[in-house]
């Protein structure tokens, strides 16, 4: 039996979601997706209305989510989101701004900027879909490279220590900071649900397979990565940052990290150079 348009039940995010561009361009067996899910489902838990958010994206796989989303959107140039969002939030500051992008967009060659967008605790919400490598260009090295995994630039190995990013927020100053990956679906929602309602610079890192170009090197099928997921991970809420390191041989925590309070870049600017009266 068939439905007709008429009796079919609409998607419960389907109001989130241009579905002109539907279906997506990414790949069977990613984690993009279910990372995307989880950013709409956290955002229409807030109840706030979907005029008061704007998402912000820079290049690579995890970057189509900006065109996705039926809200305002900007898709901007490899590296370049935070900046976006910083001026935004900056020209209007009622607005709820996410930044969702890769590792490689926001730490490689958008690592400066992330830095300093933590370090003045501006009020945006950056979600980093971690994959560990280059999906979009060709699976090259990254930034989050596991020391030793293959990739197309390290075909014996990659000789570099990557980042811990969790380390790298809080050192720059970000107010919130969690790690979650794409198979914990409901904590990840949940998790972005408080970074959105969090004044000041929220930091969540979101673990995601990348079978094509880091599977396939590394000889790891998708359901692999989804069983390290369950297998070798453990929830620390409030855990040390020196034990965030990614090496699921020892076991990957995943939790709220930071959570703190501090003034906001506008709050502070407003109060330095709009002095009420």
């Amino acid at each position: 039996m068939t439905l007709s348009a008429e009796s079919a039940v609409a998607h419960p995010l389907e109001d989130l979601v241009r579905m002109d561009r539907i279906p997506h361009i990414w790949c069977p067996g990613c984690g993009t997706g279910t990372v995307f899910t989880a950013c709409l489902t956290a955002i229409k838990q807030t109840g706030i209305p979907y005029n008061q958010f704007a998402m912000v994206s820079g290049i690579g796989c995890s970057g189509r989510g900006a065109g996705y989303i039926n809200i305002d959107s900007f898709h901007t140039t490899h590296g370049r989101a935070i900046p976006f969002a910083t001026g935004i939030k900056m020209a209007n500051p009622a607005i709820h701004v996410i930044v969702f992008s890769g590792d490689g967009d926001l730490f490689a060659i958008g690592g400066n900027h992330f830095i300093h967008a933590a370090r003045r605790n501006m009020d945006i919400t950056v979600i980093c879909v971690n994959n560990l490598t280059y999906g979009m260009t060709g699976g090259q090295a990254a930034a989050t490279t596991p020391f030793k995994a293959k990739t197309a630039t390290t075909t014996s190995g990659n000789p570099e220590t990557p980042f811990n990013l969790p380390l790298l927020a809080w050192a720059s100053g970000a107010t919130h900071v969690a790690r979650w990956t794409m198979l914990h679906t409901r904590d990840l929602a949940d998790s972005i649900h408080q970074a959105l309602l969090h004044p000041g610079f929220s930091f969540i890192e979101a673990l995601s397979p990348c079978p094509v170009n880091f599977g396939r090197r590394n000889k790891e099928k998708t359901l692999d990565t989804l069983k390290k997921y369950h297998d070798s991970t453990i929830v620390k809420n409030g855990a040390d940052m020196d034990e965030l390191d990614i090496d699921f041989s020892k076991g990957v925590v995943l939790g709220t990290f930071v959570q703190r309070s501090k003034p906001t870049h506008h709050e502070t600017y407003r109060k330095m150079y709009w002095p009420e009266g």
